[in-house]
């Protein structure tokens, strides 16, 4: 069985596209959604519907959800909690391309973590892959200007996390199952939503802060319709779209599909410029450009190191 499902490449990468064109697709709403909550009364929400769903699913397959280490598996859900609080924050608030090129310095992170913190050795293109990286992410914040926003940081907090989750993962959780690792992740999500939504609505930001993080800081508000609508879409499309990726790493080598995850900076472009008008200014393009080159560098040299 492992030597058939390692022998279809083609297949495992074209539906790791397929994925990250449907997260590309509905993580642009998030906008939407900001029109009509709050980013914590989402994840709320959205764990809710996703753990019940993950719930229901491995009751009837008779899957395993109880985690063998239950310390590794909340250490790894609180990385991916913050990680992902932080994404769909900026994602609320700046164009998506430039939250979701924060989010894919994971990579840069994870190396220089590791070579730091683990006595993992790097050779000359991976310290390079970082630099270029370094450079995109300049290139994003442009710290020269007079004007330095929190919503250029925070994408980068949302990487930075996003790499401890994927070392916790790699290095604490390798024994635990791919549901129960999701319902984890998605259970401290909706956690983390539900203490931030009581939290705002009990003790109300400043008109100061609201008016400058009004996705971050707002409460409880009656859901509309449309905030239901496209809270099952992300909900729907998040577990299709995971599901369609773990099934990419099943048949092929995980370098492969790795290497396709990258096309989610082409999906949330794309779709932000049908669906908003949005596109990225000249250095902007750059400066995703250079982290998606420092991504494929470091992935593709770690596959080279592993032959």
């Amino acid at each position: 069985m492992p030597e058939q499902i390692q022998n279809r490449p083609v297949l495992g990468i074209l539906l790791a596209v397929l994925a990250m064109s449907v997260i590309g697709y509905i993580d642009n709403f998030i906008q939407v959604i900001a029109g009509e909550a709050g980013l914590w009364q989402f994840h709320f929400c959205r764990a809710v519907v996703i753990c019940v769903l993950i719930a229901g699913i491995c009751r009837v397959f008779g899957w395993r959800l109880r985690p063998k280490s239950l310390k590794a598996v909340i250490w790894r859900s609180g990385f991916f909690s913050i990680s992902m609080v932080a994404y769909f924050g900026a994602a609320g608030m700046i164009p998506l391309a430039q939250a979701a090129a924060g989010l894919f310095t994971g990579p840069i992170f994870v190396l220089v973590i590791s070579a730091l913190f683990y006595g993992v050795k790097i050779g000359i293109w991976r310290i390079l892959a970082v630099v270029v990286g370094f450079v995109g992410v300049i290139l994003i914040l442009r710290p020269e200007q007079t004007e330095f926003s929190i919503m250029t940081v925070i994408p980068l907090l949302s990487g930075f996390f996003y790499a401890l989750g994927g070392i916790a993962t790699r290095r604490s959780c390798g024994a635990e199952t791919t549901q129960t690792l999701l319902f984890g992740a998605f259970f401290g999500l909706g956690l983390f939503g539900a203490l931030g939504l009581i939290w705002f609505t009990l003790v109300p930001a400043s008109a100061e802060m609201a008016a400058d993080l009004p996705f971050f800081t707002r409460g409880w508000v009656a859901p509309s319709g449309v905030f239901i609508f496209w809270t099952l879409v992300q909900a729907f499309g998040s577990l299709f779209a995971v599901a369609l990726l773990t099934r990419g790493y099943q048949l092929t080598e995980a370098s492969y599909v790795a290497v396709a995850e990258y096309w989610f900076l082409v999906s949330a472009a794309f779709w932000s410029y049908q669906l908003w008008a949005e596109v990225p200014d000249a250095r902007a393009v750059w400066g995703i450009a250079a982290i998606m080159i420092a991504g494929l560098i470091i992935v593709m040299r770690s596959r080279a190191t592993e032959q």
